[in-house]
């Protein structure tokens, strides 16, 4: 009997978790400098994109400035934004060429709402480094561990992400209870704390019913559209 997947591969999972990420500190290797906070987002190749003004630690540093950057993954539950993960990347700096900044600054713009972002841009006097990947190191729940650039670079965010978040925010608005009695069937005890829907994937759910406490739901089989998502997050639901 073939049992279901019931998480997905750890490199997409990671890919995923920095599409969803900001940048919140940066730190220079070999260096006393202290850690300093950072201001940014990651571009669609997974690659930390920051926007770095006059007067902080990497304005004006060499290219190839070897740095690691650190991410963080939040979800906001009940007007509370709870960490999710915090992923470690190491990589050189290298500044983003003109002819690409407009799209850098696109990709980030969600992650960064700062004017500066335009002014970088126009070529003013903020600017836009790129980390060139070496390693990621994460850490998740009770997961961690690390990927090399090639495994990281070589994979992507789960294919439904966008559908997926939308789903999310949804049903922890507007399906409260109903996700409550599904934790309920599931464990077979009752809910004392809120239950939220913590992630959704194409390998099915995880449902937060406290603080640490975590369970996984796995789809019977992987789901290919935002369709047969929707519809497995039903019958998890109602059933």
């Amino acid at each position: 009997m073939r049992h279901p997947v019931t998480a997905p591969p750890v490199p997409e999972r990671v890919r995923t978790l920095a599409a969803l990420s900001a940048p919140t500190h940066v730190s220079v290797a070999g260096s006393e400098v202290p850690t300093a906070a950072a201001r940014g987002g990651v571009d669609g190749r997974g690659r930390p994109v920051l926007l770095v003004k006059p007067g902080e630690v990497l304005y004006g540093a060499p290219a190839e400035t070897l740095v690691t950057v650190d991410l963080s993954a939040t979800r906001e539950v009940g007007g509370v934004e709870r960490h999710r993960a915090l992923l470690k990347v190491r990589g050189w700096t290298q500044p983003v060429p003109a002819a690409q900044a407009r799209a850098a600054a696109v990709a980030i713009a969600e992650s960064c709402p700062d004017e500066d972002l335009f002014a970088a841009v126009e070529g003013g006097a903020p600017a836009l480094l790129r980390v060139d990947v070496c390693h990621v190191i994460y850490l998740t729940g009770g997961e961690s561990g690390v990927l090399d650039a090639e495994t990281y670079l070589a994979s992507a965010p789960d294919p439904l992400l966008p559908p997926a978040e939308r789903m999310v925010r949804h049903v922890n608005e507007s399906h409260s209870e109903p996700l409550k009695e599904a934790a309920e069937r599931l464990t077979g005890e009752a809910a004392h704390d809120e239950v939220w829907l913590w992630e959704l994937d194409r390998y099915g759910a995880t449902l937060r019913l406290g603080p640490g406490h975590l369970v996984r739901v796995p789809w019977p089989a992987p789901v290919a559209t935002p369709e047969a998502l929707e519809q497995a997050l039903a019958c998890l639901l109602s059933r």
